[in-house]
């Protein structure tokens, strides 16, 4: 990764996507996004849309195609519930079919492939804090299971072309992210909780708010996906990349309360079925093989993050979330 390389970035328009992007033209690489924009933004590539070593293709990996790459770093499927539910079978389709594609042109190639697996492979988790070797406790059936069971059975693939062909792979297993260029309607914890509160509505927490999560700054998740790819070939993964540090959803509503000054108050709903009641990554493996930690804290994260949303909230380009 030295030299300059030609690095196909798929979902490279959604909010990961397009800050991985960016950061790989910084370092001198070529980049080429494609991007069904089924939930990626065209706005999210402003910055650098009109850059020399950037191309943006309108395609969905779920239709065969060829370019001529050294890497791959598939990103592309809806990442939060209400958009991979939005159509399950487009989801499942995405995360195995588009798999496949990309593994497909890996090989054709002699690229590398970089999966973005996620922590959702855990499911709700019996193990706590959740190390690469749990197997996770997943409802194949369930609502969440196209987006679970999807990215797992990628998983699978990679290791597959890995052991047959011989093909170089690296899955990273991605632990909440949040920060700039999040869809405002995700319907994801720091999305919403920072939108109602711009707006001062409720804040809809959903269960009685103790259900854990841990939240990684986008800067920092982009650092340790680089430096993932800068590992030498046999370091196939899978690899934690998230915060460790762990905070109940009230807390964070609380913070964010807090931050934006907000007269919101606080509403609980039910719980979502299957959504996980404590989400925490071990990350002994990723200081160990990449020398990373986070580095930004939770509460300059979200200033950060909120100072994004109150633009386009000011601007009034996004509906109410209840």
């Amino acid at each position: 990764m030295d030299a300059k390389k030609r690095i196909l970035v798929t979902g490279g328009a959604g909010f990961l996507g397009s800050h991985l992007c960016e950061r790989l033209l910084q370092e001198g690489h070529e980049v080429i996004c494609v991007d069904n924009l089924f939930t990626g933004c065209l706005s999210n590539l402003d910055s650098f849309i009109n850059h020399s070593s950037f191309t943006f293709i309108e395609k969905d990996i779920c239709e065969s195609f060829d370019l001529k790459v050294d890497y791959i770093c598939n990103l592309a499927c809806p990442a939060s519930p209400p958009h991979y539910q939005r159509d399950p079978v487009k989801t499942v389709k995405t995360n195995v079919l588009g798999a496949l594609n990309m593994l497909d042109l890996a090989q054709r190639q002699k690229a590398t492939i970089i999966q973005a697996s996620t922590s959702e492979v855990y499911g709700d988790p019996q193990m706590h804090p959740q190390q690469e070797k749990y197997w996770g406790h997943v409802n194949p059936i369930g609502l969440r299971s196209c987006y679970d069971e999807g990215k797992r059975c990628a998983e699978t693939l990679c290791f597959d072309y890995h052991r047959q062909y011989g093909l170089p792979i690296k899955i990273v297993r991605i632990f909440n992210t949040f920060g700039p260029r999040m869809h405002p309607s995700d319907g994801r914890v720091i999305s919403n909780f920072i939108v109602q509160a711009l707006q001062n509505l409720p804040i809809t927490l959903y269960g009685n708010g103790m259900q854990t999560r841990s939240f990684c700054y986008v800067d920092d998740l982009i650092d340790a996906m680089i430096s993932m790819m800068k590992t030498q070939a046999y370091q196939t993964g899978p690899i934690n990349l998230g915060n460790p540090l762990e905070y109940t959803i009230r807390e964070i509503a609380e913070v964010i309360i807090k931050l934006t000054g907000s007269q919101s108050k606080i509403t609980y709903h039910p719980l979502p079925q299957d959504d996980p009641k404590q989400r925490c990554p071990d990350i002994d493996l990723a200081k160990s093989l990449l020398n990373w930690q986070p580095k930004v804290c939770l509460e300059e994260g979200l200033f950060k993050t909120i100072q994004y949303f109150d633009r386009i909230v000011q601007a009034n380009k996004i509906p109410s979330v209840s």
